[in-house]
């Protein structure tokens, strides 16, 4: 609990300090002079404070998509009795619908 404390007054001094030199148009080097600062510490607690300020995200990030479609493939049915049916490749279902109707009507003995 105390070191906690501690850590916190130390987090809110370096936070008081880069806020104050962010304000004061100096360089690093200048402000870390100035202060009696030294600027090994200073970048140290700079990009630790940048750290500790970026906050995950709870949504997730999307990024813009377009879709391209491809080129149309499809699947053509010959049948004996000379009827073509042409089913787009990616719908799995009407060929599972095609390929069932042509098996019940072979197993009737009758043409397509």
């Amino acid at each position: 609990m105390v070191q906690e404390q501690i850590d916190s007054a130390v987090e809110r001094r370096w936070r008081e300090r880069i806020d104050r030199w962010r304000s004061s148009g100096l360089s690093i080097r200048e402000f870390c002079v100035r202060n009696r600062l030294t600027e090994s510490t200073f970048y140290l607690w700079k990009r630790e404070l940048q750290a500790r300020d970026v906050v995950p995200s709870a949504q997730p990030k999307f990024v813009p998509l377009t879709v391209i479609p491809s080129a149309t493939v499809s699947v053509e049915v010959r049948c004996p009795s000379g009827h073509v049916v042409c089913v787009p490749a990616c719908e799995v279902s009407a060929l599972v619908s095609v390929f069932a109707a042509l098996g019940l009507q072979a197993r009737e003995a009758q043409p397509c």
